[in-house]
């Protein structure tokens, strides 16, 4: 590995360190603001990780580097790495007596937009505190926009080569620079959050709720300011409208942008788009029709939770109104396939996603009709665009090693002790990036607040396998990665 690349991943990891101090003057502030004490808590972070971020951003400071893909997969680690470190500082030293796993956990929950939490009693807990893991989520999902957007593409990981910075199906260039784009989707991106948190406070939720919630929500990441979740607010239209926000922002920002900033509706007509649309139209109403039948409830109220909790899961943002694991068996395992599906390429939701599954039926159909004509030649297709052979091959190693690492954790942790259900949803839940498993330890209505020391170190680092397309770390583990 050349010394100065090295050098310059260290300068940039060091720049987002100082960055991220930064915001920590956010929950300082408005912990001071509301009489509480621990502002001072944020204050002493912020200044001792500044202080570290800026030496030895001044230390390593010098003429960048030519940006190549061994640069970018060591940058893209190494900025989640410090991220998850800095950010977990002020839980480690908040008085709420967390392991350092613990802390770190919460953490790389926050920015990698998974949801799971360690934390009991958030609604006695002091707002700076709660209001940083919701820094954490919005900050955590323009770093996935971007790193899916822009990074990824570049470094041909899972498949994501096959699309452009603009959308997939788009042939003109709508942003002729990529700073214009980069304006386009921070403009995009603050303004849904802006318009979720409105949404939030004209349905009845508070105004410290709805900017917390509406953070949590854009991000797909589902850290709320209420042990219960959705559950606390016992309110419909509440609902409604976060089942409207979680999916829109589980659709591919680029495309969001050139259908929002260009007025461009055929942009909608991405295949993964209507896929993802489709599976969860599909999944809702099946909830929805099993619980109206099964449980006797009244089909609207059953529609409301049914599209609420199958939306939440699929965005992998992780809220729940209700115990839907008490709904039936035929519910719990529909939640169970769901958490692996997820959203689109270029959103902030996690899981396999939808345009793997678009290529993937391609590729099987494409199979089956060359068994039955075996010298006709048919091309694997991703609505108009044919899918190259490269994209086929990174999209199946994706796929199979993304399911691998699901059945090597869940062995692991039922070595650590715990149950099948548990085991095998509690990896899942971290790898997709979802939030809540199943069972009475995890699922939507528990936590993972006694779940222990190592376990909780295997599944922070499935989070970010799961956050980071799988390869991307992978191929860090490689010894010739590292050969000159």
């Amino acid at each position: 590995m050349n010394a100065n690349l090295l050098r310059f991943a260290i300068y940039i990891a060091a720049l987002c360190g100082l960055y991220l101090a930064t915001a920590m003057v956010v929950p300082a502030m408005i912990d001071l603001y509301y009489g509480h004490d621990d502002w001072h808590i944020f204050a002493i972070c912020a200044f001792m990780v500044g202080g570290l971020s800026l030496m030895t951003a001044m230390a390593t400071r010098g003429a960048p580097p030519t940006f190549t893909k061994r640069l970018g997969f060591v940058l893209v680690n190494l900025l989640w790495a410090v991220f998850s470190l800095v950010g977990a500082v002020p839980f480690y030293f908040s008085g709420l007596g967390l392991t350092f796993a613990q802390a770190l956990f919460e953490c790389i929950s926050g920015i990698t937009t998974t949801g799971s939490t360690v934390l009991v009693g958030l609604d006695d807990m002091p707002p700076g505190l709660l209001l940083w893991r919701s820094l954490l989520c919005w900050l955590g999902g323009i770093g996935i926009v971007a790193l899916g957007l822009f990074v990824l593409p570049f470094l041909r990981v899972g498949g994501m080569s096959f699309f452009k910075m603009e959308s997939s199906d788009t042939n003109d260039k709508p942003f002729a620079r990529l700073a214009s784009f980069t304006r386009a989707f921070v403009a995009v991106y603050v303004g849904i959050t802006l318009s979720c948190a409105m949404a939030y406070d004209f349905a009845g939720m508070g105004h410290f709720d709805a900017i917390n919630h509406a953070m949590t929500t854009v991000a797909t990441a589902g850290f709320s300011t209420h042990d219960a979740s959705f559950g606390f607010f016992r309110n419909d239209a509440l609902l409604w409208v976060s089942t409207f926000f979680m999916t829109i922002s589980s659709l591919p920002f680029s495309i969001l942008i050139v259908f929002i900033v260009r007025k461009r509706l055929d942009a909608l007509r991405d295949p993964q788009i209507s896929v993802f649309v489709g599976y969860l139209c599909a999944f809702s109403v099946a909830v929805a029709v099993y619980h109206h039948l099964r449980n006797d409830v009244e089909l609207t109220t059953a529609l409301t939770h049914s599209f609420f909790n199958i939306s939440s899961l699929l965005s992998t943002t992780g809220y729940a109104s209700d115990d839907y694991t008490l709904w039936g068996p035929f519910v719990i395992l529909l939640a169970f396939f769901a958490t692996f599906m997820g959203g689109c390429s270029g959103s902030t939701a996690g899981g396999i996603k939808a345009y793997r599954f678009v290529i993937l039926s391609s590729i099987i159909t494409t199979g089956l009709k060359k068994l039955i004509y075996p010298n006709a030649v048919y091309s694997v297709r991703y609505g108009t665009k044919t899918v190259d052979a490269e994209t086929q091959s990174t999209v199946i190693l994706f796929t199979t090693t993304y399911l691998l690492l699901w059945v090597v954790g869940s062995v692991l942790m039922g070595l650590l002790g715990y149950d099948i259900e548990t085991s095998t949803s509690a990896v899942i839940t971290a790898l997709s990036n979802v939030g809540p498993g199943i069972g009475s330890i995890i699922g939507p209505v528990g936590n993972f607040s006694t779940i222990s020391d190592p376990a909780l170190y295997l599944l922070s680092l499935m989070m970010l396998l799961g956050r980071l397309e799988v390869l991307s770390v992978m191929v860090l583990l490689m010894p010739m990665f590292w050969r000159t």
